[in-house]
């Protein structure tokens, strides 16, 4: 399986999502009310589901561990729960490509600091420069320093490292290594700042491809990883001895003596290789060093490995096998740092028949695997895999020998023993994070067992989700590389992903709104059918047809009752069926690559949507007519839905900042469309239960409304709208779809782009509207604002409003500008936003109702720089308070 994960992000940036300055929100636009309703965020379980290309242990603090991965943010482990806690949720749409890590460093000196370089393409798909995220509180919360330059968390060569690494004797020193010819970076203030390394003579010369002309394959790879010496320094000054991998087949690898003021190349050093991994026993005195001919994480024909005496500069081919009878590079490299004469090594890039994994005992001299073979294809393996916590890693593969189910894996480029443990190892694969607890067994003769070890990492690319209102599904997903879910419990992993047939990605799927038990799904798949069909509500699989053409899912329809379908492959035009696709026809009057929608009522009724035109057929997607409705999106960036229970009632999201980008409503099937004044920009759209009282389903949508972006609930047809995720919530790009549950008032599926399929439930299960109840403009208050701790870069403070006025207060929301460029990490006994200087903290449900004469506080965290000044004035909605 090969992650490239690139679709979902370069259409947002193809459609120029995120360029430009959206116009301002229109002065006769309806009220918006931000963040009135709290929400609790988890994940619908999948567990894993992408590239874990790094995997970096504290060495001073036990079970303090870190997880990176490709487009999906890191991690930290969770000892007392054997599950990872997402580290980077709050990343913004804006700065999307943060969510992409190339680097991650964990303070030996101070563990509670931790690093992280994020960025996700070097190329013009990431309109962002990258940055080294710097935390104090072990990743709760983060400052930046951005950098002139981008960084490819999703690039080739995202496997080698770690490129971001810290003085283990004085750690306020810092590397980065940079790609795209961008050199050596330092920073002498912990992170703070960053200058180049001018003194370092080679910035990397390999390019995958060199004729790429997207710049994705063509970039230069670069600095690659540091490797300290901590033999060659002491407490407080800093090491003496550095190594350094370059991107360079003839010169890979280079060092400095002098604390990096002068650098040169590793005399004598192997060449025709890149080196991966730079790993160094200081204790012994040996640097490992893993090569490869290509860069990874899917290529690599051939490779060696390599052992350096630092004391006399004598170089070892400490190769397991020899070059001739390989067909992988080696990358994953780690050093039991306990014994440290046991060394581990993989095979990254052995696709078929596994992975291989190789020990030695003996600084390399000999070498075991985890599988030999007997007579072939026979295998013995000294290991077993347990999956039943994630039983799709099976892929529902029945192989023949040598093959085996489940895999140990591939892309194995992340491989650590826990330096505190010579029992646990880790390592990452292109679809999980495996581990072990009983290693030592490799030696004894016994058998160690192999399990995921990844709860709580969720890293799935979402392109579509559905959720239907009856049957034993709860949710549908559609997902980038393992294809998606049928989801009956959220909290729970499903057995399998969709199978018959196994779709890489599912590009599009739905259900037919009055026989859930009906649905179809369409997809990428190197060689077969792409389009499948369910008639039992997604629990069971059979294979369509395709018509001539076809390459690819694209998108695809159910009518109303299960009995005629609109399909719009890649590859050929849009085309219908009825029954279930055995054969197809042309449909007319609607351009390829059109998006299809169903009517969720009219079961021969069906929509479809291209470059500002929008099409409607009456007669099963035979025959399309265009709208003359005027003044949507030019482009292709739009998602639309058909409103269930409602003939000819649609919703139209998206856009492009340099034209039209918003929010339209049709009750007439699309022959004209009202654009919602109060939402600047929206992206996505779906509906749930109607809130207590009201006749109208809930909209949900990904969106920028009252100059926030977020995600956004409304319960009045449009009229008013909630913001209901936090900044802490943000999960980058959430572009792709959003449903709310048919059967759960509040409760709304969201997708990412690398952090899996989120779902919120709000704090008012009743549902008692958006409209709410905000102070009186006549309601007196006062506000004391108190600071109760401050330190260099952060600082905590204590707010107290008071209800000065003769009446109650049911439900408040009080807000304020900072003045000094303050940004609030945690805060309690209140929700809050903040955009910009600008924060607005809100009641929870226990707090809401205020007496008169009666006060209620709340407290939070916040980081600072320059100055940490009062605000000068706060406002209880348009009533400015006193200030006491």
């Amino acid at each position: 399986m090969r992650r490239t994960r690139i679709l979902t992000a370069v259409l947002a940036l193809a459609a120029g999502l995120l360029a430009g300055t959206p116009p301002a929100l229109a002065a006769s636009a309806p009220h918006t009310r931000v963040a009135a309703d709290t929400y609790t965020w988890k994940n619908a379980r999948i567990d894993g589901g992408g590239f874990v290309p790094g995997i970096v242990f504290n060495r001073s603090e036990k079970n303090l561990v870190y997880a990176r991965t490709d487009i999906g943010g890191a991690y930290r482990w969770q000892e007392s729960t054997k599950t990872w806690t997402p580290l980077l949720d709050s990343v913004g749409w804006n700065d999307w490509g943060h969510t992409g890590v190339v680097g991650l460093a964990s303070d030996p000196v101070d563990p509670d600091k931790v690093y992280a370089a994020v960025g996700t393409y070097t190329n013009s798909w990431d309109p962002t420069n990258g940055a080294v995220l710097r935390s104090a509180d072990r990743g709760a919360s983060w400052r930046k320093a951005d950098l002139p330059f981008k960084l490819g968390g999703n690039m080739p060569g995202r496997g080698m490292g770690e490129r971001l690494a810290i003085d283990p004797h004085k750690d306020s020193v810092l590397y980065l290594g940079a790609p795209s010819g961008k050199g050596l970076w330092r920073s002498t203030d912990s992170g703070a700042t960053w200058s180049q390394v001018t003194s370092f003579p080679n910035p990397g010369n390999y390019q995958q491809d060199p004729g790429d002309s997207t710049g994705y394959a063509s970039d230069e790879q670069g600095i690659v990883w540091v490797t300290f010496d901590e033999s060659t320094g002491s407490s407080g000054t800093a090491t003496r001895t550095i190594y350094v991998g370059v991107a360079d087949k003839d010169n890979a690898v280079y060092r400095s003596t002098d604390a990096g003021a002068t650098w040169s190349r590793l005399a004598g050093q192997p060449t025709g290789y890149l080196a991966h991994k730079g790993v160094l026993d200081a204790r012994n005195g040996f640097l490992y060093l893993a090569y490869s001919d290509k860069g990874g994480p899917y290529d690599g024909g051939k490779g060696r490995l390599w052992r350096y005496a630092t004391a006399t500069g004598t170089w070892s081919d400490i190769s397991p096998v020899a070059e001739a009878d390989t067909s992988h590079g080696f990358s994953g490299l780690t050093v039991d740092r306990l014994h440290p004469s046991t060394i581990m090594a993989t095979a990254y890039s052995a696709w078929w028949p596994d992975t291989q994994f190789f020990r030695s005992t003996d600084s390399g001299a000999t070498w075991t695997k985890a599988w030999d073979y007997t007579s072939y294809p026979n295998r013995a393996n000294r290991y077993t895999i347990d999956v039943s916590s994630s039983p799709w890693l099976t892929f529902g593969a029945d192989p023949s020998p040598p093959e085996q189910t489940p895999k140990l894996g591939w892309m194995t480029e992340a491989l650590e023993i826990d330096p505190f443990d010579s029992s646990r190892m880790m390592y990452g694969t292109g679809a999980t994070l495996y581990g072990t607890e009983n290693l030592g067994e490799w030696d004894s003769g016994g058998r160690f067992t192999v399990r995921p070890m990844v709860q709580g990492l969720e890293e799935t690319a979402v392109d579509d989700l559905a959720a239907p209102p009856s049957g034993g599904a709860q949710l549908f997903s559609a997902l980038g590389d393992i294809g998606g879910f049928r989801h009956t419990d959220l909290t729970k992993v499903p057995s399998m992903m969709y199978t018959s047939p196994t779709f890489t990605t599912t590009t599009s799927l739905d259900f037919a709104e009055s026989d859930p038990g009906t649905v179809v799904r369409v997809g990428d798949l190197d060689s077969g059918p792409h389009i499948a069909f369910s008639t039992d509500n997604g629990a069971d699989w059979f294979a369509g047809t395709d018509p001539p053409g076809v390459s690819g899912g694209g998108t695809v329809a159910a009518g109303a009752d299960g009995g005629r379908f609109v399909w719009s492959p890649a590859g050929a035009g849009v085309q219908h069926t009825t029954g279930f696709g055995t054969s197809w026809s042309a449909s007319s009057g609607i351009p390829a690559g059109a998006t299809v929608e169903s009517d969720r009522v009219d079961p021969k009724t069906f929509y479809g949507f291209k470059s500002g035109k929008f099409y409607t057929s009456t007669d099963g997607g035979a025959t399309f007519s265009a709208s003359a409705a005027a003044g949507l999106p030019s482009g292709d960036s739009v998602r639309f839905k058909a409103l269930p229970g409602t003939k000819g009632d649609i919703w139209l999201a998206g856009g492009a900042a340099d034209g039209a980008y918003g929010l339209w409503h049709s009750t007439d099937g699309g022959a004209s469309f009202t654009r919602l004044p109060n939402v600047e920009q929206a992206d996505t759209i779906g509906f749930g239960k109607a809130a207590a009282g009201a006749s109208y389903q809930t909209l949900y949508s990904s969106a920028k409304i009252g100059g926030v972006r977020g995600i956004f609930r409304s319960t009045d047809r449009g009229a008013t709208w909630t913001r209901i995720n936090d900044d802490a919530h943000q999960w980058g790009w959430t572009g792709a779809a959003i449903t709310g549950d048919p059967r759960v008032y509040g409760r709304v599926y969201v997708s990412t782009n690398g952090r899996g399929v989120i779902y919120g439930d709000t704090s008012d299960p009743g549902g008692g509207g958006d409209g709410g109840t905000t102070p009186p403009p006549s309601g007196a208050c006062t506000v004391t604002y108190r600071i109760t701790n401050q330190w260099s870069d952060g600082f905590q403070a204590e707010v107290r409003l008071t209800n000065t006025g003769p009446a109650a207060w049911n439900g408040w929301s009080l807000g304020w500008s900072f003045p000094g460029g303050q940004r609030i990490t945690q805060l309690w006994n209140a929700g809050y936003t903040q955009s910009g200087p600008a924060v607005t903290a809100r009641n929870t449900t226990w707090n809401g109702t205020v007496a008169a004469g009666a006060s209620v506080a709340f407290g939070f965290t916040g980081s600072w720089s320059g100055a940490n000044a009062k605000p000068a004035s706060f406002k209880l909605g348009d009533q400015t308070c006193t200030t006491a």
